[in-house]
């Protein structure tokens, strides 16, 4: 790990230290010829982008640029929709998209490379993408015999908290490759050592730490700017919800897509939600079964108008999810719960969507999302009280010895960086 001396107290991300004026190349083993894998979030604290970095820092260096899913430059808001490869006319270097005709990079595209640099923000849970552009990447990687530096920055839903079930093996897919939780609590630099062992990878891995971060932190706590990490996060309080809200991708509910603050509310045309709002408190909160986790937020009803994507330019009714207690919230078990709802509300009209999702067209998207089938069955089959009791044992396992969850617990311990 190499680190630069830093007391004012604030979180230094990766990139900071690399562009502090304490920084130089004998601080940083940045050798021979340089690719980047990153995208629009990928600044420092004075929100100066990584390639601005690196040009002045290494210009011979940097030969080519990678960009994830949403595109390189983060400017595609629907999802399943490629970016393609271009020329950069201002940094003047091939751009080459990881979700095109391909996912992985090529012997083409990483030929003549010495070093592969990721700097990705990611969002701490196990159906965000990042991660396996990431794993992809490390794969072809360690075939080539190229190194692989990480930029770490902050998991913005926290280092602490997990939730969620383990991904079964045969429900794997671009949104669940890894056999991890559905929020996993660890940064992508920590994510990455642990893949390298999991994969059992013949890779020269080096991860860049951060300065002053704590496990504890929410990206509110962290002081840096919050740009975006695709374009349906708009805010901190949109990746918060999203380890849940995703979850409606699954279904004919519309996540808020086509709309000012999408993942952060749930809906549908014929949904009335005023009349509805007592009964849904009084469901959730027999549910839950937790005091705190119940009062981490609040349903407001309320009426959005998706521009496209999902019931494109009808009045949705619906509720917006504030959140009251970042600690105490658990978007996981709401989200399930409120899906839950809506499908005995709606009857007829609620609809699992139908397989063709993700580079998958075998398996239903919601059992992708999930990571097993065995949650949309239960949603299918028990009543509303059996279901709770369901996602109450779920939880649970985190807390038996023998459970995947808790293996999954101790061993991403021994990865911890901070």
């Amino acid at each position: 790990m190499t680190t630069v001396n830093d007391h004012s107290g604030r979180v230094l991300t990766g990139l900071d230290l690399i562009s502090t004026s304490e920084a130089n190349k004998a601080s940083f083993q940045f050798k021979g010829n340089i690719g980047i894998l990153c995208h629009s979030a990928s600044v420092n604290s004075k929100c100066e982008n990584i390639l601005e970095i690196f040009k002045k820092i290494y210009p011979k260096q940097l030969k080519k640029v990678f960009g994830p899913q949403h595109g390189f430059v983060s400017d595609v808001q629907d999802n399943m929709i490629e970016t393609k490869h271009f020329h950069h006319p201002y940094f003047d270097i091939p751009i080459y998209s990881l979700y095109s005709e391909t996912r992985k990079p090529t012997e083409e595209m990483l030929s003549g490379l010495n070093m592969v640099v990721v700097d990705l923000q990611d969002v701490g849970t196990r159906i965000y993408t990042y991660i396996y552009t990431l794993l992809y990447m490390m794969r072809e990687c360690s075939k080539v015999g190229i190194c692989v530096t990480i930029i770490d920055r902050p998991n913005p839903v926290n280092g602490q908290i997990i939730e969620g079930n383990i991904l079964k093996p045969n429900f794997k897919s671009f949104v669940g490759e890894l056999e991890i939780p559905v929020r996993h609590g660890l940064t992508i630099g920590e994510m990455a050592t642990w893949i390298k062992v999991k994969e059992n990878l013949d890779l020269d891995l080096n991860v860049i730490s951060m300065k002053n971060y704590k496990r504890s932190m929410f990206f509110s706590d962290t002081k840096l700017p919050y740009i975006n990490p695709s374009p349906n996060l708009p805010r901190f309080s949109s990746c918060l919800n999203f380890p849940g809200s995703v979850l409606l991708e699954g279904t004919n509910l519309s996540e808020g897509r086509g709309t000012t603050r999408p993942l952060e509310v749930i809906g549908h045309p014929d949904f009335e939600p005023f009349s509805n709002l007592n009964h849904v408190r009084s469901y959730l909160k027999n549910a839950i079964n937790n005091e705190k986790e119940f009062a981490a937020f609040t349903l407001r009803p309320t009426n959005f108008y998706p521009m496209f994507q999902k019931h494109e330019k009808s009045s949705c009714g619906g509720y917006f999810v504030h959140i009251n207690n970042s600690e105490d919230f658990r978007p996981w078990r709401l989200y399930q719960l409120l899906i839950k709802f809506f499908k005995e509300s709606l009857g007829e009209k609620f609809q699992w969507k139908r397989p063709g999702y993700e580079y998958d067209y075998t398996n239903y998207p919601m059992d992708l999302i999930n990571g097993g089938n065995e949650i949309r069955e239960a949603m299918e089959n028990q009543n509303n009280h059996e279901f709770g009791e369901f996602l109450e044992d779920m939880i649970t396992r985190f807390g038996d010895k023998n459970s995947l969850e808790n293996t999954f617990l101790q061993e991403s311990k021994s990865h911890h960086l901070y």
